[in-house]
């Protein structure tokens, strides 16, 4: 494909066009994908605020980044001991998990530890059904080079596994996994995303859960200061599966956490829960879109955000209700506690509903900590800082309580602790 840059749509994409066009014949898997995906961003570019989607979230940041490749002599190990250790969890002996570290958008052999019983196999290149009309999966659709392939058999409780993304220095890195759950398979993975540098984090996972399967799917967001992230989730449920969902967005200059869940069979369950705690001007967005496609199913999200200096945090949530999915319940919970007056948060919640049997509610709020609470803390001998603490953790206490998975729920627990005390340091 010869790329030809035309008005601002493309120009948005042409750096990454460049890239793929310097790096395609050496991209594995199917070439035919990529070449759609690259089309689309020709076509189309990267969103701009112009866009429904994308009005709250500015991308200039990622069309004007000068990404590089990675330092093959780079050493990770170092790197991933820091970041287990500040999550609480061991790097090796007994107590260690079964892991899948990726380092700079490559799997590292070295790192990692595979689990028992589930398939984990490398990455095979792109699907062909992969939905290139969506900028972000059409651009990791156009340049991921590596990921992982999991697949839990059926009846099989796997337990957890850890999956580690790290990035260093300038590195775009463009990873693409998929989750294959056959019937009455369980599957507990925890994602820590974390680096050093000002890299491009990019990443999609595609879930597909078969008939009576659960995965717990839990995202500790973690990226350095100035780094930019983004993560898509394309979660595809059976009749009687459950995806339940957890995002807490830490890091990152920018980030954005996209879900896109079809319920298509029966009594199925989708949870799209998270927290986001910024600071100064950090950016985070939590996007999910939700299909009901059959009768009975269930949906849930509940999405808490803390936020000072000038940090401004995002909840889109749009639930779809086809005409045949009757006795549907679906719920929206956003609320956002602000410690400045510059702090700002942008909801969106939406229902779109078909169906006539229903029970769908959506809900919203914002404000600060409570004067009379603090006063009331204060005149007992808390001092301050402390009483701010205890009032911002109650907040996000019922949100957290929401993940079932006690390793997750810990290492959730850790990183709010820590976030906290540097702001009040």
């Amino acid at each position: 494909m010869n790329v030809v840059l035309a008005g601002v749509a493309a120009g948005s994409a042409a750096g990454f066009l460049r890239r793929y066009e310097a790096i395609r014949d050496r991209l594995p898997g199917d070439p035919q994908p990529r070449a759609r995906a690259a089309a689309s961003l020709e076509r189309h570019g990267l969103p701009q605020r112009s866009a429904e989607a994308w009005k709250y979230t500015d991308l200039r940041r990622l069309w004007e980044g000068r990404f590089g490749e990675a330092d093959a002599s780079f050493d990770a190990s170092a790197l991933l001991r820091r970041v287990l250790d500040r999550a609480g969890l061991a790097f090796d002996g007994e107590e260690a998990l079964p892991r899948l570290v990726f380092v700079d958008g490559t799997l590292s052999a070295g790192l990692s530890r595979l689990p028992q019983g589930c398939d984990c196999s490398g990455f095979g290149g792109i699907d062909v059904d992969a939905p290139v009309a969506h900028p972000m999966m059409a651009l990791n659709a156009m340049l991921a080079r590596d990921g992982a392939v999991i697949r839990v058999p059926a009846g099989l409780d796997a337990c957890g596994l850890l999956l580690v993304t790290l990035g260093t220095g300038t590195v775009g890195a463009h990873l693409h996994h998929r989750v294959v759950l056959e019937e009455g398979a369980r599957l507990s993975l925890l994602e820590v995303a974390s680096g050093e540098g000002d890299y491009l984090n990019e990443g999609v996972f595609a879930f597909e859960v078969g008939r009576g399967a659960h995965v717990s799917h839990v995202r500790l967001q973690q990226d350095a200061p100035g780094a930019l992230s983004f993560s898509t989730v394309r979660a595809h449920l059976a009749e009687r599966s459950a995806y339940d969902g957890f995002n807490l967005a830490l890091g990152a200059a920018l980030a954005r956490h996209e879900v896109h869940a079809t319920l298509a069979g029966p009594n199925a369950i989708v949870h799209v829960n998270g927290a986001q705690l910024l600071a100064d001007s950090q950016v985070a967005d939590l996007t999910s879109v939700i299909a009901h496609d059959a009768p009975g199913c269930n949906s849930r999200q509940t999405v808490k955000n803390v936020l000072t200096g000038r940090a401004r945090g995002v909840f889109q949530g749009r639930i779809v209700v086809a005409r045949v999915a009757q006795k549907t319940d679906g719920y929206q919970m956003n609320q956002a506690l602000l410690l400045s007056e510059q702090a700002e948060i942008d909801t969106k919640p939406e229902l779109e509903i078909y169906a006539d049997d229903v029970k769908c509610s959506h809900g919203a709020t914002a404000g600060a900590l409570d004067e009379e609470q603090l006063f009331y803390m204060r005149s007992r001998g808390v001092p301050l800082v402390e009483a701010r603490a205890i009032l911002v953790r109650a907040f996000l206490d019922d949100a957290l309580a929401l993940v079932e998975d006690e390793t997750a729920r810990a290492v959730l627990d850790r990183a709010v602790a820590a976030w906290w005390e540097g702001r009040s340091a």
